[in-house]
């Protein structure tokens, strides 16, 4: 198994890769990320803040990641340290969130509704979207 960001393993194939949490890992999981401002606590008019049904822990930002850009449970749970039903409980939480089916459609919406950045692969989580 190869990382999908930072160090890759000699061998690897650059097609299939997974997440690895810390430094090198998600998007989402380094320390850059700014927490954008709530919505609703003032006239601000900050169209650019994510509803709160769209916004997304950091943990979650790395599954939505690893999913995105096709890696499988297991190889998820290896790199993020989880159990694969640990897995598949944040997935289900986030096609329950994103009210979708399936993880296809889990990507589309997160793609349509700009949660996953368009142009770059593999896809990462906007800063904007995740607490």
């Amino acid at each position: 198994m190869t990382p999908l960001r930072g160090t890759s393993a000699t061998g690897a194939t650059p097609a299939r890769r997974t997440p690895v949490p810390g430094g090198d890992g998600c998007a989402a999981a380094g320390p850059a990320r700014r927490r954008p401002a709530r919505r609703g606590g003032g006239d601000s008019g900050d169209a650019e803040t994510p509803p709160c049904e769209e916004r997304l822990t950091a943990l979650d930002a790395c599954i939505l990641e690893g999913v995105a850009a096709g890696a499988s449970t297991a190889e998820l749970a290896a790199a993020l340290y989880l159990s694969r039903q640990g897995v598949e409980y944040h997935i289900g939480l986030m096609l329950r969130q994103f009210q979708v089916p399936n993880r296809a459609a889990l990507v589309s919406r997160a793609h349509s509704l700009g949660v996953l950045s368009v142009g770059t692969w593999p896809p990462r989580v906007v800063a904007d979207f995740v607490e």
